[in-house]
């Protein structure tokens, strides 16, 4: 019997995915093909509602799902995610009844025990008492120094880059954020919960990581006297060491929790890359205030000068909102002139849409015309692409060097230490999860082009005429 997991939104969603596929295998279930995801007899949905475009996409599905299990009543289909939250969702029960199981993010107990439960009522008790045995194994082995069982099958030796939640929820509380309501307050992972989760990825075939946190840099804040994101970090970049991991990477961070400890860390140890994520969402110091982000358009300047002053050759990414309630032209050209000022490498554009139960969608109207929201979003990318070209363009003729993620189109597809997207082509070798130093050939706002180093042909020796 298969399953199939459809993840929307974000790197955190992509986690949970990964360890509720695994649990699923244990129960005996495999991974659906990529062309017969709707004959899978479990579908998941983990989703996402932090914009409408996520939340649209979640609902869409669910109405083909529900479709096929009037086709099929024996299909189970699972809610999870931000939709679903971390209260139970009594009124989404209603709406969607021919959804069998809904399961809070990070959660993967709620859909196992449903599978368990309804097998032994299909009179399958001695196959289920083996799964059920398995299945407590497995939860077992995942909090187990040296446990292989954190990666589905189908990804394990595959995948080179994955992800580890740090910190879960988020109590920082901006005006015009869902995940506090959906995910819950902020709760920080054990240390020695997360090494494990290293060390198990690296002897999967995992080469780089990135540790995930709504506000990653306010790791260890909700312990008394906890560690920091800085001190987990020199505890990883050792277990890398040691596990043969070759790249290590942290995000989202916020302007006001980035110290000059965790900047210096970055600098200091080598397999930490020179990447640093730390939205703006605005330029307007009045919209930051609506926005409750807690400091201003200046200090967020400062902050970007002191990241490129501490660690050398860094890439900066920032996320922006256009059209938040009230942003007037001259609010949206703050915002426009910071971005073309600062020149950052990448910057994550949304549009906004109001998010039921926050601050802005209770008390603020949503009073930026549709029309203007779409045409900010588009001075903003245009002008982003001409910043990213500009940035790109430093590269041309350098050598950098690659970790190789995937062959992709007949090329190599991988990222430089500061995240830029990079092919090269070359048929001799298997670069897969290997680190390659190319030489770039072409560069674009959003990728560049590489060969391998052209190697001199050897000079024959010389051999004197007889005199």
């Amino acid at each position: 019997m298969k399953y199939n997991i459809q993840t929307l939104g974000c790197q955190m969603n992509v986690s949970d995915s990964q360890r509720l596929a695994s649990a699923l295998e244990q129960l005996g279930y495999q991974a659906a093909g990529e062309h017969d995801e709707d004959s899978a007899v479990i579908q998941v949905i983990n989703t996402c509602v932090v914009r409408q475009q996520a939340e649209d996409k979640a609902w869409g599905r669910l109405q083909q799902l529900k479709k096929l299990k009037e086709k099929n009543p024996d299909m189970v289909i699972g809610l999870m995610g931000c939709l679903v939250g971390v209260k139970d969702p009594l009124r989404l029960r209603k709406q969607v009844p021919f959804v069998d199981v809904f399961i809070p993010p990070s959660e993967v107990e709620p859909l196992t025990a449903f599978l368990q439960d309804r097998n032994v009522e299909a009179d399958m008790v001695t196959e289920q008492v083996a799964k059920r045995a398995r299945l407590n194994q497995f939860m077992d082995a995942m909090h187990d120094e040296g446990s292989d069982l954190v990666l589905p099958l189908h990804e394990r030796n595959q995948l080179v880059s994955a992800h580890i939640p740090v910190v879960y929820g988020c109590s920082h509380a901006c005006t015009f954020c869902i995940i506090p309501f959906r995910r819950g307050i902020e709760r920080s992972r054990p240390v020695g919960e997360i090494v494990r989760d290293v060390r198990n990825l690296a002897r999967q075939g995992v080469k780089e990581i990135t540790l995930l946190g709504q506000i990653v840099d306010r790791y260890g804040k909700d312990i008394p006297d906890g560690p920091t994101l800085d001190q987990l970090l020199r505890v990883i970049h050792e277990v890398a060491e040691e596990e043969n991991l070759y790249r290590i990477r942290f995000l989202t961070s916020h302007p006001n929790y980035m110290t000059d400890a965790l900047l210096e860390t970055v600098a200091e140890l080598p397999r930490i890359m020179p990447h640093i994520e730390v939205p703006i969402q605005a330029g307007d110091d009045t919209v930051l205030e609506n926005m409750k982000r807690g400091y201003t358009q200046q200090q967020y300047r400062d902050l970007v000068e002191k990241i490129r002053r501490i660690i050398p050759h860094v890439a900066i990414h920032t996320d922006i909102i256009v059209g938040f309630p009230g942003e007037t032209e001259a609010q949206f050209m703050e915002t426009y002139r910071t971005l073309e000022e600062l020149k950052l490498d990448k910057a994550h554009l949304a549009m906004y849409s109001p998010r039921p139960g926050t601050v802005s969608e209770r008390r603020m109207d949503d009073d930026v015309a549709k029309a203007d929201k779409k045409h900010r979003h588009e001075r903003l990318e245009d002008l982003q692409a001409q910043v990213q070209a500009e940035i790109n363009a430093r590269y041309l003729g350098e050598m950098v060097e690659v970790l190789v993620e995937e062959e992709h189109k007949g090329k190599w597809r991988g990222r430089t230490p500061q995240n830029k997207l990079v092919f090269f082509e070359d048929s001799s070798t298997n670069w897969h999860g290997k680190l390659a130093t190319v030489e770039v050939t072409w560069t674009g706002p959003y990728s560049m082009q590489a060969r391998l180093p052209q190697t001199e042909p050897a000079t024959p020796d010389i051999i004197p005429l007889m005199s």
